[in-house]
């Protein structure tokens, strides 16, 4: 197997995200490139982990008897779903 080739994308910023992301390069004394996947990465994840834990209230929820803990858990999965 081969090293993969990375795939070269071309995004635009908006200003104030440019230069949070500048702001990382410099403390980081890392390339913005290094930067930028680094925090992709990390919503990527953070992505992943929003969805299974989704998943894991919705199956609580249909697990739950106590009406309390029902609705506990339907408020977790529409701030969840919907923001607070």
């Amino acid at each position: 197997m081969g090293v993969k080739k990375p795939i070269r994308r071309s995004v635009s910023l908006p200003p104030r995200v440019a230069r949070r992301v500048k702001a990382l390069v410099r403390s980081k004394k890392a390339s913005e490139n290094h930067v930028l996947v680094e925090l992709i990465e990390s919503g990527l994840e953070a992505k992943e982990k929003e969805r299974a834990r989704f998943f894991e209230l919705a199956e609580r929820l249909t697990r739950a008897k106590d009406s309390a803990e029902q609705a506990q858990l339907k408020e977790e999965l529409g701030r969840l779903t919907f923001g607070e």
